[in-house]
């Protein structure tokens, strides 16, 4: 049965502990005592905890355990901050007055110690940002003009300041929509590698970036060691995990299942790894693989073991026979690298209940989807003012957190040569974004409106982004006059809520219409001067084309 995921229409051991450091120590100097050499004093336990080597970041795998340079048990928790491999080629959520580090900030207080960042090819190569940004906002990082390869260093670098890892999910080859193989005709796996490479040689020195996800979500004629060297997943992971290896030795090697099994089983995309035992992964470097299922819940697709009379006690063994021997029997670890709920139905909340509790008791390493609330069916962690956490979700999930202090840290001082009037800019409508993400998607051109006689600005008007529930839209005024006040309004029958807003200040008359003054660094105006500001809304849909009245 295929899943038709909606998501997408959506070893060395080195035992080096204070406990063997502290007998060599009493041997040493048992050894000295009897010689009749003089010798040091035997060595203190603590002192022995003090000559350990330092944790170099990198992290290494043993068995079914991911470990520390320090050879101790790590677990990744990570949640995944999508946006880098849509159109936009930017995370999401930066339109708004939310900044790089107060996400990272929160998802680090959220009791994460990692982000799965997903990209896309197409974004790696593009020269700009495509969606919108409050630069204003996030004036620190000097965004305005930089590359989404720019952006990917800020964010990396943020982690590491906010104490954060970070896994790269190349997502997707186009913006546009996810492949069930890892190249396309634009794409293909030359370029695949050589980009892989690239970003392993860029952060070779920085242990913030741990792992690399091959290719997000492998599905319809996709293989494991079977079939034409043109399906066969488990061959060409072997070629682009070597490859990465080559550039930066020290990187985990994440490898996604498939959909259509050896066994003749079906399971969700990117979700069978039902084959691994009789034919793994085997790189040049050891020690570096890691598989990352992905499953979900009914609400989703409607999988034959979600009908099963035994629901939800047979989910166990489920995941056990896809994926889950493979940690239990010492092959390698597993990292659940996609799974997450909206909570609406009793069956979810039995499904997440099950999952959490199997990644407890087994210690699995996951990534959580997503933090961002503008994700299709699961939505994310925090809500819609990208902010506030949802605290039902994070309660499923306290028994695999390990919840830390909230609050940012210190965040880079802006430059003196950002701009004050950089709010999202206006920017090339957006291209469709896959329903897996229910992402902005292209919507009204701008409306330019004449001012009359007596109104101090012009004004257009674009829907940059928008989605099922809820827009974001950009608003350039530009003065005719010198003013100390300036508004723009359009109608919008469907709009419910202002959720954000920069260098405006907006109000609304509930399903009726929209205002925006101008506030903060874009209060006044003057003649040929441009302000461009924004704001989101929850409305059902972005109005098309509305007539704008500006004072």
């Amino acid at each position: 049965m295929r899943s038709n995921h909606p998501l997408d229409t959506a070893r060395v051991r080195l035992r080096r502990g204070a406990a063997s450091v502290a007998v060599t120590a009493a041997a040493l100097a048992g050894l000295l005592a009897v010689s009749g050499c003089a010798g040091p004093a035997p060595f203190a336990a603590d002192r022995a905890v003090e000559a350990a080597p330092a944790a170099t970041g990198w992290l290494h795998t043993d068995g079914g355990v991911i470990r520390d340079s320090n050879n101790n048990p790590y677990t990744i928790k990570a949640t995944s901050w999508f946006g880098l491999e849509t159109p936009d080629c930017v995370p999401h959520g930066l339109w708004g007055t939310l900044t790089i580090d107060e996400a990272l900030a929160n998802i680090k207080s959220m009791g994460f110690n990692t982000v799965r960042l997903p990209f896309s090819n197409e974004c790696l190569a593009a020269t700009s940002i495509k969606g919108s940004v409050n630069y204003w906002a996030n004036r620190a990082y000097n965004l305005e003009g930089k590359r989404p390869l720019d952006v990917l260093d800020t964010v990396i670098a943020r982690a590491k300041a906010n104490g954060l890892k970070i896994i790269l999910d190349r997502h997707r080859p186009s913006s546009a929509d996810q492949s069930p193989l890892w190249y396309t005709s634009a794409v293909p796996e030359t370029k695949w590698i050589a980009d892989w490479k690239m970003l392993a040689s860029r952060y070779k020195a920085d242990p913030t970036v741990i792992g690399a996800d091959l290719h997000n979500e492998p599905a319809g004629a996709a293989t494991w060691g079977r079939g034409t060297a043109a399906t066969d997943w488990q061959a060409a992971a072997t070629r682009g995990g070597n490859a990465v290896l080559a550039s930066n030795p020290n990187l985990l090697i994440i490898v996604e299942g498939i959909e259509n099994q050896g066994n003749g089983t079906a399971t969700w995309w990117g979700g069978g790894l039902a084959d691994v035992g009789a034919k793994p992964v085997v790189l040049n470097t050891p020690h570096r693989v890691v598989y990352s299922p992905h499953d979900y819940p009914a609400s989703l697709y409607a999988q034959k073991w979600f009908s099963d009379p035994a629901y939800p006690a047979n989910l166990p063994s489920v995941w056990d026979k896809n994926w889950g021997y493979i940690q239990k029997q010492g092959i390698a670890p597993v990292l659940l690298g996609e799974f997450g709920s909206a909570l609406a139905t009793e069956s979810d909340k039995q499904w997440m209940a099950s999952i959490v509790s199997y990644l407890a008791t087994n210690k699995m390493s996951y990534a959580y989807w997503s933090f961002n609330p503008n994700s299709g069916v699961t939505g994310g962690l925090v809500k819609a003012d990208w902010r506030t956490q949802e605290t039902a979700k994070l309660a499923a999930l306290a028994p695999i957190l390990t919840p830390g202090p909230a609050g940012t840290v210190p965040v880079p001082s802006p430059s003196p040569t950002a701009s004050v009037t950089a709010a999202p800019s206006p920017t090339a409508p957006a291209s469709p974004k896959p329903t897996a993400t229910t992402s902005p998607k292209p919507t009204s051109t701008p409306s330019p409106t004449a001012a009359s006689g007596g109104a101090s600005i012009s004004a257009t008007w674009k829907a940059t982004s928008s989605w099922n529930g809820g827009y974001v839209a950009t608003i350039e005024a530009t003065g005719r006059r010198i003013a100390a006040s300036w508004s723009v309004s359009w109608r919008d029958p469907n709009v419910t809520k202002v959720v954000n807003s920069w260098g405006v200040h907006c109000t609304i008359v509930p399903k009726v219409s929209v205002t925006c003054t101008g506030s903060d660094w874009a209060a006044t105006i003057l003649p040929g001067l441009k302000r461009t500001a924004g704001v989101q809304l929850e409305s059902l849909k972005a109005p098309a084309n509305p007539v704008l009245t500006a004072k």
